[in-house]
Formats: structure tokens, C-alpha cells, sequence
């Protein structure tokens, strides 16, 4: 059985940037993703498939009515029975690799994609599971957010990246929990004056692994010590200390061991 997302969006056309492009779209045509959509304006009254209204208190914009959300969201879960509900929004907690680890583990998703000022919170009370955010930024709707979610997800799906590697060695999974990736390099081994590694090309898997952790680490220390402070939480390894102190004495001699 294929992993089952219902989009609900007034915006359907915007799922084919998962069902018509790369790995997703290969997901989708070996039955390992399957995306539907639903839309709130199928499920309004009036002649003008109305889905928003003004806020009550006043103030700026509209907010998306309840009654063609809930029946929009009613027919998601007919269709996807076992799915978690997720409402798209900046108030919800962050989307990090582990979390959509947790989500691939999941029967299916239903993803609520909001328009305008947002939804009627008595939606979200009835409705919804959980919220879920993609950064601390605003967009003009939840159809990006729930792509970026779908995407996410599905490459931790058996099968779909080819080689289950592939995700355990991404930035943030495996090994590199808390890590950004290490540099990667291809054909000419030589561009612009500049060369490859000569590491990667010795063929020493021993000596290429450790390069890449400390390549990994030393990336986080520069680019995201946020992260890093993260990694040493859960526990630098001997081996890690090791690597990450050659990397900063390389990048500055006097810069002090971050174990002083």
C-alpha cells in the first residue's frame, strides 16, 4: 500500500509539484506515494464558492470560514481514514528531520493548507492534530509548507531513494543527526584550478568516513553552532572531539581546542 497524503488546498494544481517531478513523481508511479487533494470550494453554497469571511473584532484580511474547511477535511479523512491531520502554520512546531522521521512512520496525512489571515481556530480545536511549521517567516499560503513536508517524508519511505544509505547519510540523519552534510564532489577531478580531495579518491573507506565527519562537523561549527551545541547535548564521541579540533586548528592556529 502506497504511503496515502490528502492535500486540502484551494490551490490543487500546486500538488503537481510532487506527483510530476523526480524522486516524488517516481514515488507516485511505483505506487510508494500516492497525493490526493481536496478542495474547501467543493463544498460551499454559494454561487461564488465562497471559503473566507471577515474576522470578528475587525482588522486587516479575511480568515477561512468553518463549514467548507470541515466538510473539505470530513471528505480527506473518508478518503484517508487512519491519517494524522496537520495544519500548516508558523505556530506550529518546527519541521526537523526527526519529525518527519516520525511522520514516515505514520498510517498516512491529511495536510491542511491555509489561505488569507488563516483559519478559524474553532477548526483547528475540532479538526486538527497538530500544527506544523517549516520556519519563522510568513507565506501566502500552506501549499509550499505542505509540499516541503511531503517531500521531506517521502524520501525516508522504503524504497523510494533506491539505496536506504542515501537518506541515513543526508544532513541532520544517521550519523550526521544534529550535522550538516560534508562537502560532495564529481567528475573532473580537477575545475578551475581547483582539485578534488585527494582522500576521496584513495579509495581508503576508513580515511573517506572520518574525512567526512570531520568536514561535517567542522561545517556545523562555522555555519550552525546552534546545531553543534545540539550534537555535543546528545554526546561528542572521542573520535568526534577529535576530528572537530583538527578541523578548527586547521582553520586558525591560534584558535584554541574546544575542549579548554
Amino acid at each position: 500500500m502506497p504511503f496515502s497524503v490528502t492535500l486540502v488546498t484551494l490551490f490543487p494544481e500546486m500538488a503537481k509539484a510532487i506527483t510530476d517531478f523526480g524522486v516524488t513523481r517516481r514515488a507516485v508511479e511505483n505506487g510508494q506515494l500516492q497525493l490526493d487533494t481536496v478542495n474547501p470550494r467543493d463544498f460551499t453554497e454559494d454561487r461564488h464558492r465562497t471559503v473566507d469571511d471577515r474576522p470578528f473584532g475587525g482588522g486587516p484580511g479575511m480568515v477561512m470560514k468553518v463549514e467548507p474547511l470541515a466538510k473539505a477535511l470530513q471528505a480527506a479523512r473518508a478518503a484517508n481514514p487512519a491519517a494524522t491531520v496537520i495544519y500548516l502554520s508558523p505556530q506550529g512546531q518546527p519541521l526537523t528531520q526527526a519529525k518527519a522521521a516520525e511522520l514516515a512512520e505514520k498510517p498516512g496525512l491529511v495536510l491542511l493548507a491555509g489561505r488569507y489571515e488563516g483559519v478559524d481556530e474553532r477548526l483547528l480545536e475540532a479538526e486538527v492534530d497538530e500544527q506544523i511549521s517549516i520556519g519563522d517567516y510568513v507565506l501566502s499560503g500552506g501549499e509550499l509548507p505542505a509540499l516541503v513536508l511531503t517531500d521531506a517524508v517521502s524520501r525516508l519511505l522504503p524504497g523510494v531513494l533506491g539505496h536506504q544509505d542515501s537518506a541515513e547519510q543526508d544532513s541532520f540523519s544517521g550519523e550526521f543527526e544534529h550535522l550538516l552534510d560534508c562537502p560532495h564532489y564529481t567528475r573532473p577531478e580537477v575545475y578551475n584550478g581547483q582539485a578534488v580531495p585527494p582522500v576521496l579518491l584513495s579509495g581508503n573507506h576508513e580515511l573517506i568516513r572520518r574525512w567526512r565527519l570531520k568536514q561535517a562537523l567542522g561545517r556545523t561549527w562555522q555555519q550552525r553552532p546552534d546545531l553543534l551545541e545540539a550534537r555535543r547535548a546528545r554526546g561528542l564521541s572521542v573520535e568526534e572531539q577529535q576530528l572537530l579540533d583538527e578541523y578548527i586548528a586547521e582553520q586558525s592556529p591560534h584558535t584554541a581546542k574546544t575542549t579548554d
